[in-house]
């Protein structure tokens, strides 16, 4: 066992802890965090997640981070963006980080949403991450090299987390429940677009891996594909309805254009190319 190494660990982590609480009450009397405070405190706190595997390795065990944040205006959200998705966006510092930690970076996914509110739980009161490790890697590496285009989905029909959300992800997945896990209770993916259970009758037509939105960095397009639903997916495009086979390839999908979920719906806007 690493003694040593999980005893710095500890000692690191405590006086972090300290240290933000410390920040955070000098913060409460004076002013927010401005967007790169932001990005340094998301940094640290993927610093605390590194693990000693012994003989002085280490290693970062996710392979998707989920990024909220909190962006109650116009404004602010522009202020963010132009830092978290600038000339060094925040997937680029997070391997920089870990690469200076003697960390091995994986081959991961920074997954980033804007919302008009924080919630009880955030780990901060500007931000809030959410970590895993999927079976697959959830976008093709020939995406992963410039930064996703940001996609605005409003919620139409069905109860979710959220009536809109606005995401910028190689993939963005949809489905009932925030978690999807095998019978082994092994994380196999989030959603972006959660479906919360026992809620409204549409929402028990939506399946837990219900449908997902790839993002072709390559084209600017971006594809729908179902992901073995029980109720189906479709597109609703000018009153007419195309259905979403199973299939890797997926359906190109248009600004404007209203995902069907079983009996829930959602529609999506983004910036045409």
């Amino acid at each position: 066992m690493d003694l040593l190494g999980k005893a710095r660990r500890l000692e690191s982590t405590v006086a972090a802890r300290i240290d933000e609480a410390a920040k955070g009450l000098v913060r409460s009397k004076s002013r927010p965090r401005e967007s790169l405070e932001i990005v340094h405190a998301i940094l640290d706190a993927v610093d605390q997640e590194i693990e000693p595997t012994g003989r002085g390795t280490r290693v970062f065990p996710f392979n998707r981070i989920d990024v909220s944040l909190l962006a109650p205006s116009h404004e602010a959200r522009a202020r963010l963006e132009a830092v978290f998705a600038g000339e060094v966006p925040l997937r680029a510092r997070i391997l920089e980080r870990l690469r200076s930690a003697a960390c091995p970076p994986p081959d991961i996914v920074v997954a980033i949403e804007y919302v008009d509110r924080a919630y009880a739980k955030w780990r901060a009161p500007e931000f809030d991450l959410r970590f895993a490790r999927v079976a697959e890697p959830p976008v093709e590496s020939r995406d992963r090299e410039s930064a996703p285009a940001r996609i605005d989905i409003t919620v139409l029909r069905g109860v979710t987390e959220r009536r809109a959300y606005s995401l910028a992800a190689g993939r963005i997945d949809m489905g009932r429940g925030a978690e999807v896990r095998d019978t082994r209770q092994k994380l196999i993916r989030t959603n972006h677009v959660v479906f919360t259970d026992g809620s409204a009758d549409a929402n028990q037509t939506v399946s837990r891996q219900h449908t997902h939105v790839t993002y072709e960095s390559r084209t600017g397009h971006f594809r729908l594909h179902d992901d073995g639903s029980g109720h189906g997916t479709g597109i609703v495009r000018h009153g007419r309805t195309i259905s979403v086979p199973r299939g890797a390839r997926g359906v190109r999908l248009q600004s404007d254009d209203e995902i069907v979920l079983g009996e829930a719906r959602v529609r999506i806007r983004f910036q045409k190319r």
